[in-house]
């Protein structure tokens, strides 16, 4: 079993934080996104390799497989024009033999991998339903219970059952052949050929497709929605158990706090992530995710994402306020 991941795009709804790093090594509960898609995966039984399509600061990508998951076979392919997702496949073709689970990189489920494609001889997509497929692609089902088609980005809502980014091929050969195809027809959808119209082309061709509904999908592309996995992966035990004993510090679970984070008088929590080196002081956090070194001192800071070095600086303010009056900040 192989999986690929691509994982060459700008991220540019995540920026800032995207112009140093790219998004699979943003963090969110206490590692980088693409540590929990490998923590997924290497639970796989069979797993012969991992292939990273890679582009812009692809080298961040390999230090950070290297140093976190050593013992991982790895393969790395760059995507030096970003011409879509079947064209990054296309850039890995000579590892698309055999079985093969490919996997968009800012994609997090609660689903068995294993048992799902245990014995299996058919196609696989990993499905959830959910109340706005715009901006996702969905699932269209026959009446014998296999796809029938997938449509990407959706104009209206009436099939509410997307695909969560994720697939298995019993034999990733028959893709390549498909891409070739799709390419030489310049099928693209605003010159990006998605991998759904290459998937469609097998199923035009009787390609047999199944589809596992998950338990639970956590897509981690945006500001918001990375904020929502953090809080979902706490919530599963993802966060740990820092004391709150230290004099003027209060912790409120669920949170993630790297051994190496100094916070002094300050209220951390719930829902907060505080990567390696932070230091945090006379400050309120609720909600946010703090990267490596960033420094946050006298402030409140919720819902928000700050990255690596970073600091956040305020200062206390005196004031003389008279009867019923009312004063807001920010």
């Amino acid at each position: 079993m192989k999986v690929v991941l691509p994982m060459a795009g700008f991220g540019t709804r995540l920026r800032p934080l995207t112009w140093s790093k790219p998004k699979p090594l943003v963090q969110v509960a206490g590692k980088a996104i693409l540590g929990h898609v490998l923590d997924m995966f290497c639970r796989l039984p069979d797993l012969e390799e991992v292939v990273f399509i890679v582009g812009f600061l692809g080298e961040q990508v390999q230090d950070y497989v290297h140093r976190t998951y050593p013992d991982l076979k790895a393969s790395y392919v760059e995507q030096k024009d970003l011409l879509g997702q079947s064209q990054a496949l296309w850039l890995a073709r000579d590892h698309l033999k055999g079985p093969v689970i490919i996997s968009f990189v800012d994609t997090l489920m609660d689903t068995d991998f294993a048992r799902a494609i245990r014995n299996r001889k058919h196609a696989v997509a990993w499905v959830k339903h959910v109340e706005d497929p715009r901006r996702f692609g969905a699932a269209t089902i026959g009446p014998d219970g296999r796809v029938k088609r997938l449509v990407e980005k959706p104009s209206t809502m009436d099939n509410k059952l997307v695909v969560v980014g994720t697939y298995y091929l019993p034999s990733g050969a028959g893709l390549v052949g498909a891409i070739q195809r799709q390419m030489e027809r310049g099928e693209t959808i605003g010159e990006e050929y998605y991998l759904a119209d290459a998937l469609n082309l097998m199923l035009a061709d009787g390609m047999h497709m199944e589809v596992e509904e998950v338990a639970h999908w956590e897509d981690c592309g945006k500001p918001e929605t990375l904020l929502h996995a953090n809080r979902w992966l706490l919530e599963r035990s993802h966060g740990n158990s820092a004391p709150s004993g230290k004099d003027g510090v209060v912790i409120v679970p669920p949170v993630f706090i790297d051994p190496d984070a100094v916070v002094e008088q300050s209220v951390i929590g719930p829902n907060v992530s505080l990567a390696a080196g932070c230091r945090v002081e006379q400050s309120i956090i609720r909600d946010s995710i703090v990267d490596e070194k960033a420094e946050i001192a006298r402030m409140v800071v919720s819902e928000s994402l700050i990255g690596s070095q970073a600091k956040l600086l305020g200062k206390f303010e005196t004031f003389l306020v008279g009867d019923s009056s009312e004063m807001r900040m920010g």
